[in-house]
This record gives C-alpha cells, structure tokens and sequence, in this order.
C-alpha cells in the first residue's frame, strides 16, 4: 500500500485532519488551566505533527504551486506569527521559545525547497534550514520541528512503513531526552507520549485516506485566527477559575 494521495479540489479528510490537530492543541494547551491534568500532553503531541502534514498534503497536492500562492501562503503564516506572539506571552507564562507559527513558516520555506528544483525556491528553503539551525533554541519544537514537514512530505510519497522517518523527527523535535530521563523514571505519560510521537504520522496518513467520506465542515483563511483566539479564550478561563 502506497501514501500517495489523490486529492480533489476540497478534501474533508484533510478538513477533519485540521480540526482534529486544532482540537489536540486546545487539550495540550488545557494543560496551563487545569494544573492537575498532565494527561493532556499525550494526545497534544499530535497536533504539531497533523499540522505538519496537512501543510505537507496541501503541497502535494498540485504540481502547479505558482509564485503568489506560495508567497500568500508564507505571508498569512508570518502575519499570525506577529499576531499571535502577544497572546502567546500573555497565556505562556515566561516561555523560552516563540510561537509555532514561526516554525511553520520556516518548515514550509525548506519543505518547497525541495519540491521544487527552481533557484529561489531552493535558497529560501537552504536561508530557511540555516536560520532553523541557528535559532533552534528560540524555535518551539527546534531545528526538527522545522524538518517535519519535509519529512511528512517525503512520507505522502513513499509506502507506509516510511512514516517511522516523521515519527523519529517528531520525537527529536519534542525533547526526547527528557521524555527518555521520564521513562527511565517509570513516567506513563512520558512513556505515552514518546509512543504517540512515534506514530502521529502513520495515524495522519491514515486518516487522509480512510476519512475521505468523513463530512469535515472546510477550515479556510479564517482559520489562522483561531490560534490566537484561542490563547485568549483560555487565558479568561484560567482567569475566571482562578
């Protein structure tokens, strides 16, 4: 069996993927309201890699990716990493790394540095993965999170016992030493976790190609604002429980 995709013009499984990497955010993130529920790391560890690969599947997706699409689609990522960073803060307390956004937006840069072989597309993607090695420690998920979604890319196209390669870049880009000093510590949920990271990807696939009769309502550009929103919703939740 082969993860090559064939994806018509509106894809609900790659709608219900979103949701569903949106929804694992939020729980993650409950995590900073409800102090006793460490329990949501596990399942929040899919949803960096989900957005990895709907990034990934919407690349793959046509061979046409014209140069006002690709800037569009840059843009609206570094737009919401300005706008999202204030509420970030205000939600993360003291946070040592920015946003994901940044992240995402370097991770697309190298990811169609790859696909496509014209020059500037390849010192983008070259400037992009410098960058990522020099400021890994300001990057949330780091220089691996910024590989992600060239290795979800590299997985859409090859069979499916492929997906361990995201799987073990996902795990690095979520500081697995101390998930494995955890572990070492008998820790279910670190153990849980590393698990999780490990198979985010195969599941992701999965789901791009058994969902398609899933009827997902379509998550367009509005969708951006809804990372910052969200800190701001459940910074007036903490806020009111408090």
């Amino acid at each position: 069996m082969h993860m090559t995709m064939h994806v018509k013009q509106r894809d609900s499984a790659l709608d219900l993927l979103k949701w569903l990497a949106l929804l694992c955010m939020v729980l993650d993130h409950l995590r900073y309201v409800v102090y006793s529920a460490d329990w949501l790391y596990v399942p929040g560890r899919l949803a960096f890699p989900w957005f990895c690969l709907a990034m990934a599947a919407n690349l793959a997706r046509t061979t046409t990716f014209t140069t006002s699409r690709q800037w569009r689609y840059l843009g609206w990522l570094l737009l919401f990493s300005a706008v999202s960073e204030i509420p970030y803060r205000m939600f993360i307390l003291d946070p040592n790394v920015l946003n994901v956004m940044p992240t995402l937006a370097l991770g697309l840069l190298v990811a169609r540095g790859w696909l496509d072989r014209t020059l500037q597309a390849r010192l983008l993607g070259a400037a992009a993965l410098m960058l990522a090695g020099l400021f890994s420690g300001r990057l949330m998920f780091g220089f691996f999170g910024v590989l992600l979604p060239l290795a979800m890319l590299l997985v859409i196209r090859r069979p499916w016992y492929f997906a361990l390669l995201p799987g073990l870049v996902c795990l690095a880009a979520n500081q697995w030493q101390v998930l494995y000093d955890a572990v070492r510590l008998s820790n279910h949920v670190a153990m849980a976790a590393i698990a999780t990271c490990l198979i985010a990807p195969w599941l992701g696939v999965f789901l791009l190609r058994h969902a398609q009769g899933v009827k997902a309502p379509p998550m367009r550009r509005w969708a951006y604002a809804l990372y910052p929103v969200h800190f701001l919703a459940l910074l007036a939740l903490r806020e009111a429980l408090s």
